[in-house]
């Protein structure tokens, strides 16, 4: 794993932006796995930005998102689908067609995550996947003992994971129990992955993903049998990493250095 702990949330967030136009500039024709959630929102507001400044085209771009609540409908306001149309989709040029969420609804998950899953390997894989880290390990919505050889299937919730989305929704029982999430051993095949943590909330999931033994306690730990990984951080969140004062040694320039790869 390449480790970036930058000094506020604000600049892990404009890197990680940085990062992901840099691979729309680079190959428009790429093929990128997102992200939803809190921290995404700001991520997504500087990529908008940015890319307007730059007139960066995304017309070939194509997306995948790793998850969606199962049992509301697309267009509900708290739905990944009306999350990612907001946030980025309508904001860019981006074709619609090319951007593919999980269903929310029907008589058969399983045939819904089984579709989504034939869709990913029919595009050509990830060439970048965006993450975050929920406070308990997850990754997508893979949760705590999921397999780190999972593909895209329906995954119960739990209720610290509930009760973080729970500012979505009106009240606690609106949270959907449900999610289709792409797997962890379909993460483990895109081309790269680029993970954000941002905040104290984060930091004990952060030590276990990065210095932690890999383990389904941790989902987020199976990334580092992933041969391209940048962990972007801000201080709060990597305030519990025992080599953080070797992190900070290769970080930010000596990282770019083809003769550091850190």
């Amino acid at each position: 794993m390449k480790v970036l702990i930058y000094k506020t949330a604000e600049e892990a967030k404009t890197h990680a932006a940085r990062r992901l136009l840099k691979q729309v500039q680079q190959r428009p024709k790429s093929v990128l796995g997102l992200a939803t959630g809190g921290t995404m929102e700001d991520v997504y507001a500087k990529l908008v930005s940015i890319t307007r400044k730059s007139s960066t085209k995304w017309s070939e771009i194509t997306t995948f998102n790793l998850d969606e609540y199962w049992g509301i409908s697309e267009d509900n306001p708290a739905s990944y689908r009306t999350y990612m149309n907001h946030h980025l989709f309508s904001q860019i040029d981006i074709n619609p067609a090319r951007t593919y969420v999980p269903m929310s609804q029907g008589t058969d998950p399983g045939q819904a995550a089984a579709q989504f899953e034939a869709q990913i390997l029919a595009s050509g894989g990830i060439d970048l996947q965006l993450l975050g880290i929920g406070e308990n390990g997850h990754i997508g919505f893979n949760e705590p003992t999921s397999s780190l050889a999972s593909e895209t299937r329906l995954k119960t919730l739990t209720e610290s994971t509930r009760s973080a989305n729970r500012r979505f929704f009106e009240t606690i029982d609106e949270v959907p129990k449900y999610a289709l999430t792409v797997g962890i051993g379909t993460i483990l095949k895109s081309a790269e992955c680029l993970i954000v943590g941002t905040g104290a909330s984060k930091a004990v999931a952060v030590r276990s993903m990065i210095e932690g033994p890999v383990s389904a306690a941790c989902p987020a730990s199976a990334l580092q049998m992933h041969k391209k990984v940048t962990v972007m951080l801000d201080e709060d969140a990597a305030r519990d990493l025992e080599l953080r004062n070797y992190y900070h040694l290769v970080h930010p320039d000596g990282q770019e250095s083809p003769l550091n790869n850190g």
